[in-house]
């Protein structure tokens, strides 16, 4: 089996890719994730998972061949707005008050280049995530753990968060940033095997 070259330094991206036995090495790039503003909010992440893997692929193509190259993104989708990762303490807990007692959409995109046919195939998993209403008390203590930090939405749906999740509708992995399903069904379109 072919490593796969990651363009994301998600430690929960890994542990997925880890899960599947998948072989694997880590490249982020380093770009920038602004989303213009004719792309639509839905099409974002896909959008930027596809630029990651470009920016790994015209980094790399200079020096060798390029096999596998997965990118992945995740962002969070409430009234009309996207969220990704705050910025911020402060940030954080504006989020997290905005998204308590509420529904929102979690939006994964992915994005796989297949060095053979030199093509890459995407998609989008959209996920929906209920949290009960918290406290300030509650939403300052969960602040404090730190697991906000470098997390879309400003919680990790595997962590701490867990206690305010009232309900998930959809796949997990692609909450905690790759979706195992869809990450399946390109491998398995693209002639990668993993059985």
């Amino acid at each position: 089996m072919d490593p796969i070259i990651l363009a994301s330094s998600s430690p929960r991206r890994q542990e997925i890719l880890k899960l599947m036995n998948i072989p694997f090495v880590v490249d982020p790039p380093n770009i920038d994730e602004t989303v213009p503003g004719d792309i639509k909010p839905k099409d974002a992440s896909e959008y930027i998972a596809c630029k990651k893997v470009n920016a790994v692929v015209h980094k790399l193509a200079m020096v060798q061949e390029i096999g596998w190259v997965l990118g992945a993104d995740t962002v969070i989708y409430f009234n009309g707005k996207l969220y990704g990762k705050p910025s911020s303490k402060e940030d954080a807990t504006t989020m997290l008050r905005k998204l308590q007692g509420r529904s929102h959409e979690v939006i994964t995109g992915m994005a796989l280049y297949n060095g053979t046919v030199h093509d890459i195939t995407t998609r989008t998993s959209i996920n929906k995530v209920t949290f009960a209403p918290m406290t300030e008390r509650e939403i300052e203590w969960y602040i404090n753990t730190g697991e906000w930090h470098g997390a879309a939405g400003a919680y990790r749906v595997q962590g701490l968060s867990s206690c305010f999740i009232k309900k998930i509708d959809g796949s997990e992995s692609s909450i905690m940033g790759l979706s195992i399903f869809e990450l399946y069904d390109m491998l398995r379109e693209q002639g990668y095997s993993i059985l």
